[in-house]
């Protein structure tokens, strides 16, 4: 009886091309981050340009939030119908278009809407990548790999954010980094075309063209031997779709899934959109505003570096709790404020950790939660409906600055969103189903 391929990934010592598919991944999402928070970066520099106000402001600053979310419900279905690569490759190709238009953006209407073309993109490749890292890993290392492919993302915000403070100083033009940001995803799109393969688990579920000649190319890669056949595909598993993740099996992880990344993430993109704009209003120039943000990020990738190692030991979902609690704290603290720079980039720091922790944990449990089949669309329906909540903490937070609630106010009421998000995980059962590939 032929071995069934997905073991050959899931059971031996992880090969270069494995640990290659990682890596490309983890700097995949450290684009996204970047792309993400690149119009945070650029958000004074709006502000000043155009004069709009901070509820004006808000609103831009969602727009790729709100392209994510559908990004991440229609991609990551794609993604478990016509394969991870193409759409990661889909993907690479929108986020460079939208960040170069962003660049040409001749009015903030413009601008909206390229940056919401640019979350399409983002949204799809958290979804797919998340997908990507979990069946590319073998069985051990799994959680790890998931996790840290998660900490690219504030990675790409710390080494982004440095090169936009480099080209915001001695009034640089904001449009220099969404330049940065189209250049950098047009380079990777060849890289991904060559070294990137098809995953096998994708290729034994859904059986594609020549899905036993790809099958084998790949196990030759990481030096298993070839297989005759495929195995049979299991006519009762889970099945891509929408409707498949509200089936009794699944039904109560996918809502209080959903429900705790919609809750975090709204206390999360409120520290990340809103520092430069906050720091800015305190009397401090752009550049080092800026230089605030990279220091949350600083402590978000410490934050992801930290969960990513413990996950080795301790069950994925108590840490996550445990981050979501004190992050619900230190975001908290931080609205406090801090005289000077020192101490607004240590809280911020601080929060940042916490804050990321539980981020990077969250795709942690999305990979154990879904099986192979609906991996991706799990994922991209709790990442995208989710994404709602980091939508709406940006927009929430600029209406309550502009009702005159003041920074501390404004922070109790964005934390509550951690904390919700804790209480939602620890009604979450054990998965009902298996997430192997």
């Amino acid at each position: 009886m032929e071995k069934d391929p997905r073991a050959f990934v899931s059971e031996r010592p992880m090969a270069p091309i494995q640990i290659a598919a990682v890596v490309l991944c983890v700097v995949l999402n450290a684009l996204d981050g970047f792309d993400v928070l690149s119009i945070s970066f650029a958000s004074p520099g709006v502000a000043a340009e155009w004069g709009i106000d901070r509820a004006a402001l808000g609103i831009v600053l969602s727009m790729e939030l709100i392209g994510m979310a559908a990004g991440s419900v229609v991609l990551g279905s794609l993604a478990d119908r016509w394969g991870r690569r193409p759409i990661v490759l889909f993907c690479l190709t929108v986020m460079a278009a939208g960040m170069g238009l962003a660049a040409v953006a001749p009015d903030v209407g413009t601008l909206s809407a390229y940056r919401l073309i640019t979350g399409l993109g983002i949204g799809g490749m958290l979804a797919t990548t998340n997908a990507v890292v979990a069946e590319f890993a073998n069985a051990r290392r799994r959680q790890l790999a998931v996790a840290l492919m998660a900490g690219g993302y504030p990675l790409g915000a710390i080494i982004g954010g440095s090169i936009s403070s480099l080209l915001l100083l001695d009034g640089g033009d904001w449009r220099a980094i969404f330049v940065f940001g189209a250049i950098v995803a047009t380079v990777l799109i060849p890289v991904v075309w060559l070294f990137l393969p098809e995953t096998v688990a994708f290729l034994v579920e859904r059986r594609p063209t020549r899905a036993l000649e790809r099958t084998n190319a790949v196990l030759r890669r990481i030096g298993a031997d070839k297989v005759g056949a495929l195995p049979e595909i299991d006519a009762a598993g889970a099945r891509p779709g929408v409707a498949a993740l509200f089936q009794p099996a699944l039904a109560r992880t996918t809502v209080l899934l959903t429900f705790a990344y919609f809750a975090h993430v709204m206390t999360f993109y409120f520290i990340l959109k809103w520092i430069p704009k906050i720091v800015v209003d305190m009397g401090f120039e752009p550049a080092r505003a800026g230089s605030v943000l990279v220091w949350a990020n600083v402590g978000g990738a410490l934050g992801a570096l930290a969960l990513s190692l413990l996950t080795q030991r301790y069950a994925v979902r108590s840490l996550v709790v445990g981050a979501m609690l004190l992050a619900a704290v230190l975001v908290t603290l931080f609205g406090r404020g801090q005289s000077d720079l020192a101490g607004l980039s240590l809280m911020a720091g601080a929060a940042g950790f916490f804050t990321n922790a539980a981020i990077v944990g969250l795709y942690a449990v999305f990979a154990q939660s879904f099986p192979t089949a609906v991996r991706a669309g799990g994922t991209g329906f709790v990442v995208g409906i989710g994404r709602g909540g980091s939508a709406l903490g940006p927009i929430l937070a600029g209406y309550l600055f502009q009702t005159g609630v003041g920074l501390q106010g404004v922070a109790v009421a964005m934390a509550m969103g951690s904390l919700l998000g804790a209480l939602a995980l620890l009604s979450l059962r054990a998965p009902a189903t298996s997430s192997s590939t």
